[in-house]
Order: C-alpha cells, then structure tokens, then sequence
C-alpha cells in the first residue's frame, strides 16, 4: 500500500486520542504530587501535544521547510504522512518509514522510557512512606531514572517524527529536567546528609555505568 498518497493531516481526533493515551500513560506511571512533579510532567505533556498536532493535525514544519524541500525532493509528495517522517527523507533511505532504523530505534526508546517510568514509581514511592532514600530497581543504576525516561520517550519520538517545534522544546525541557534534578538533590541532602552523598558518590545521575564495583546499599534514612 501506498502510503505517501494518503492524505495525513486535519485529522484533530487523532490528535486528541494520541495525545491524551501518551500523557494518561505517562500520569498513570509518574504519579505527580509536588509542584516540581507538575512542572516535569507538564513539560512533557506539552512535547507530546506538539508533536501529534504535527503529526497529524496541521504541518508547521513541512510548512516552513515546503520550499527548501520542493527543491531538493521534487518528487516527495510534502503534505504525506511519509514526508513527514523527515529522516527517512533527509537521508535518502529507501520503503515504508515505518520499518527503517530511526523508526524501529524510536519505538524501542518509547517502550523503554515508559518502562523506566513504570519501574521507578513504586521503588519511590515505597522509599518515601519509609522515610528513606530510594536504592533498588532502576535507582541502584542512576539517580533520576523518572527524569531519564521522559527524556527517552521524547528523544525517541524526534527520532521518529522530527519537527521544528520538538526540537527547539527538547534541549530546553532537558536542561529543565536537569535544574530539576540538581534542586531535588539538594533537597534530598539536607534530608539524608552523608547517606546521600555516599548513594550520590555510587550512583551516576542519568547515564547507568558499565561496570559497578559493589552493590546497591539498602536501608538509608534520614539523618537527625
């Protein structure tokens, strides 16, 4: 089947319905209690509103990019589903976008960002009603795995599906998520003092380390 011919725009039910399963799915693993919660979570909200209006309600960046594009692929049918998906067309890969690397390397980034999400939740929320520091499951690679699966999810979607708003919002959002995470672990510091800066010592904040001389501690909680 043919795709490029297929009309792939005004199609606002589809950006509704895409829109709200990512952030139902997204509020239903991150659980957002505290303003800084809200602030994370509303910053990825907005990401993925903005790309599933470009994906499938009105064209902005094909728009701006139409007459650099006509000249460069005269043959591309710009207002396609498939000249959306910018990669493909960049590099010149052959077939259905669908299957190609960026696509199949999104959608892996996608499921696994979710599953860091749905994995750190109940090791944070247990750590909390103890009192204590969060250590096991995806905490005992890095400190921020919450952090690191949005950006995994929305990463994996400029892979997919590049646009001009999406990428501007993801190095800002990033460098939020960051401020974020440094606040946090001043809060966190002041609570737990040295048991924090031993785990933080351990630990990296976002990227796992290949090799790890010892394992996760359990048990700390916050100093008198």
């Amino acid at each position: 089947m043919d795709h490029s011919a297929e009309p792939a725009y005004g199609l606002w039910s589809l950006v509704i319905l895409n829109s709200a399963i990512f952030i139902l799915f997204a509020f239903s693993f991150f659980k957002p209690k505290t303003a800084r919660d809200w602030r994370t979570f509303g910053g990825f909200s907005a990401f993925i509103v903005a790309l599933f209006v470009e994906m499938y309600g009105f064209p902005l960046s094909i728009y701006f990019l139409s007459a650099w594009l006509g000249r460069h692929y005269p043959s591309l049918n710009l207002y396609s589903h498939d000249a959306g998906h910018l990669w493909h067309t960049l590099l010149g890969l052959k077939g259905n976008p669908h299957f190609d690397v960026f696509h199949i390397a999104s959608n892996l980034l996608i499921l696994l960002g979710f599953l860091l999400l749905a994995s750190a939740w109940p090791v944070l929320y247990r750590a909390q009603r103890k009192g204590a520091i969060a250590l096991s499951g995806p905490y005992a690679s890095i400190r921020h795995p919450q952090y690191a699966g949005f950006v995994m999810i929305m990463f994996g979607f400029l892979l997919q599906w590049p646009t001009i708003p999406t990428l501007v919002m993801f190095p800002v959002l990033v460098a939020t998520y960051m401020r974020l995470a440094n606040k946090e672990e001043a809060d966190t510091r002041v609570a737990f003092g040295n048991a924090f800066d031993d785990y933080a010592a351990r630990v990296p904040a976002f990227f796992p380390r290949l090799f790890s001389a010892g394992g996760p501690q359990t048990g700390l909680t916050k100093t008198s």
